[in-house]
């Protein structure tokens, strides 16, 4: 008698899929492979520093200290009753895991067409581990602004947190959204358009000033009422703005806003997923 043979397959790689796929029981089957390039973006980038990890938390002390003397100091931008170095600091937080997020997944299919080229694993665990790598540094980050928070606290400034705290988790999803989107559909663009790597570089220098990160959203629309459009409808002056307000109980906040950036940060990503498997398909031919 002949045994029948066993179809039931572990798994099935078809180039046929829905143009927006995100098969989370695969990607958790792949679970070790993500946490090893987790493992490796941690290690890798610092190793061969001196100071190692160390560069995580000086970027924003110094990045902060240099908009208190540009912005505040020299500018005369006013921030209340907040202390300016811990109003940048607050901005540029949140800032950083945004721009960690997109600089980290804009180069995806290019800095990793040797790996895509000879094994199969889900292609958009690359990007997530970038995102979660960002996660590991944003929380070193946010540790600083905690222990300086306190510090000052006891110091007798009188600042805490309000009821728009609970949303915490919430606002880091939309960032993670936003760089996550937006890195998939650069890195996508940039297998055929190389010269695209030069304008992420350029376009985050000017988009840090284009988020109300060095300055309060209030002031553009009291010195620029013509231009404070281009900065209250970009996402993430709403998410900059929306962190300093549940954190330092400062700056402008509104429900409108929120759902509006958490409608628009879900929209990016799914687009940007959309055109990352379509390229998938066939960018190892181009790149």
């Amino acid at each position: 008698m002949v045994e029948k043979e066993n179809n039931d397959w572990l798994y099935e790689i078809s180039p046929k899929r829905s143009l927006i796929d995100l098969n989370f029981k695969e990607i958790w089957n792949y679970r070790d492979l993500l946490i090893l390039f987790v493992k490796r973006n941690i290690i890798t980038v610092y190793k061969q520093t001196i100071l190692g990890p160390l560069w995580y938390l000086i970027q924003p002390l110094f990045t902060a200290l240099t908009f208190t003397l540009v912005f505040n100091n020299i500018a005369n931008i006013p921030t209340g009753a907040i202390p300016p170095f811990l109003f940048n600091l607050t901005g540029i937080t949140a800032w950083n895991y945004f721009n960690q997020c997109f600089t980290g997944t804009s180069n995806t299919f290019r800095s990793n067409a040797g790996i895509f080229g000879k094994v199969y694993f889900p292609r958009v665990i690359m990007p997530l581990s970038s995102v979660i790598t960002s996660l590991f540094k944003f929380g070193i980050q946010l540790g600083i602004l905690i222990v300086i928070y306190v510090y000052l606290v006891f110091n007798g400034l009188e600042i805490s947190p309000n009821s728009n705290l609970i949303l915490f988790p919430i606002y880091v999803l939309m960032m993670a959204l936003l760089g996550l989107g937006l890195g998939m559909t650069i890195s996508a663009l940039t297998t055929k358009y190389r010269d695209l790597n030069v304008l992420v570089g350029f376009a985050t220098s000017l988009l840090v000033y284009f988020s109300a990160v060095p300055y309060p959203l209030s002031e553009v629309s009291k010195k620029m009422p013509d231009w404070a459009w281009l900065v209250k409808y970009n996402p993430l002056t709403q998410i900059i703005e929306g962190f300093r307000y549940m954190i330092l109980d400062t700056g402008i906040f509104s429900w409108q806003g929120f759902i509006y950036t958490f409608i628009l940060s879900i929209f990016i990503f799914l687009l940007g997923l959309l055109i990352f498997n379509r390229t998938e398909k066939n960018f190892i031919d181009t790149v």
